[in-house]
Order: structure tokens, then C-alpha cells, then sequence
């Protein structure tokens, strides 16, 4: 499978993405800001990697275009960001980012973009409109990100509001985040085991068990579902 770094300054998002991918079968490497992010691609090429927007020592977009300055930028980037703006995603792509997804990152989302990533080449930076890099026109901004980086894996828009504790230890914030992950799924999906399966990239085996083990209340689910 890939290698895959993964550049994040927040502990808890670091750990749950590290844990999804190595499932996946990749090989994880973590950095919590932009000097150990360097670091790391001065020493090796990662296959893809996943980069924060936001963090307190230089920002994911200012790390993006000094890698594509110093001829570094050789593998596909995928941005995160909790507070994404087509703007954003537009600076993010004319920089060279294959993808643009906005946090919470659901686990069908982020394999999704993470596989596309893979399967494709890194783009050529093309020039972008005055008028979409000034934000004047937002349909323009859209347009420029699907035509230079298409298909950009964008998640813009509302996202289910959950606060988690982080202060708590790793296993139990994850289980956490799991079962109102499934949760979520169960209730859009009006309880239908199929469509969440389908929805998750979980066998449905799998999914029972992993709801089971996470105490998801299945007879409400399928309530819900009468």
C-alpha cells in the first residue's frame, strides 16, 4: 500500500487518522507542525499527504507552496481545514492540492479523497482568474477548482455539530467518535443496515459487530426505520 503523511497539529486527529489508514493497510507517518513536516520530506517522499490548514507555527498553505518553490511538492497533498471557504479551496488548489476536505472528515470521505489522490497524478499549477482569486465571484472560484484539480473532494457546508472530550484516554475518545459517527449514518439512513454499510465501506458482518462492540441501540435504529 501507501506511504502516508500525515501533518496535523491537533494530538486526537493525528491518532484517529493514523489508526483508520494503517487498517487500510498504509504506512502512517505523523507530524504535528510544519518543521516536522520538512523534516520528514527532506528525509523521504511520502505518496500522498494529509496537511492542516491551520496550524501555529506556519499554515498548511504557506508549508504547500514553499514545497512547490523548492521543487518538493512531488506527491499528491490533500488539505483539511475545519473552517474551509471556497476561497480557501481555491487558494489550496491553484498551490498544487489535489483535494480540499473540511473537518469533521467522515470515513467514507476521507478514504474516498485518499484513494483518488493515489490513483492520480500530481496536478500542473494553473493560473487562476482575477476574479475567483479576489473572491468577487463564487460560481467562478467553484468553476477554477473543478477545471484545474477535478475531482477535488471538497466537503463545504453544514456538518453535523459534535464536541468531544480530548482530554480523555486515546481508545475511549475514538470509541466515542465512532459510535455517533454510525449514529449519524443510522438516523440519515432511516436504520437500514444496507445503506449504511454501502455509505461506510464497512461488510455488513463487520458493521454489526463494530456497532455491538460500540453499544449502538439497533432497536431504536430500526424503529426509526417503521
Amino acid at each position: 500500500m501507501a506511504s502516508i503523511l500525515v501533518v496535523d497539529d491537533e494530538l486526537g486527529i493525528r491518532a484517529l487518522l493514523c489508526e483508520i489508514l494503517t487498517d487500510e493497510g498504509h504506512t502512517v507517518e505523523l507530524a504535528e507542525n510544519a518543521g516536522q513536516a520538512r523534516a520528514f520530506r527532506e528525509r523521504a517522499r511520502p505518496d500522498l499527504v494529509l496537511l492542516d490548514i491551520w496550524m501555529p507555527d506556519v499554515d498548511g498553505i504557506t508549508l504547500l507552496k514553499e514545497w512547490g518553490a523548492s521543487a518538493m511538492l512531488t506527491m499528491p497533498v490533500i488539505m483539511m481545514s475545519g473552517h474551509g471557504t471556497i476561497d480557501t479551496a481555491v487558494e489550496a488548489t491553484r498551490n498544487g492540492a489535489v483535494a480540499f476536505l473540511e473537518k469533521p472528515i467522515t470515513l467514507q470521505k476521507l478514504l474516498s479523497a485518499v484513494a483518488q489522490g493515489l490513483a492520480r497524478p500530481v496536478p500542473r499549477l494553473a493560473p487562476i482568474p482575477a476574479a475567483a482569486i479576489n473572491g468577487s465571484d463564487v460560481q467562478a472560484a467553484a468553476d477554477v477548482v473543478s477545471a484545474t484539480a477535478a475531482p477535488v473532494a471538497m466537503v463545504i457546508g453544514p456538518q453535523p455539530e459534535q464536541t468531544f472530550d480530548l482530554n480523555r484516554p486515546l481508545r475511549e475518545a475514538r470509541d466515542v467518535f465512532e459510535k455517533s459517527y454510525f449514529e449519524f449514518h443510522l438516523a440519515q439512513e432511516s436504520g437500514s443496515m444496507t445503506r449504511v454499510a454501502e455509505k461506510t465501506g464497512l461488510e455488513r458482518t463487520h458493521l454489526y459487530r463494530k456497532l455491538k462492540q460500540l453499544g449502538v441501540d439497533l432497536s431504536r435504529s430500526k424503529r426509526g426505520a417503521l
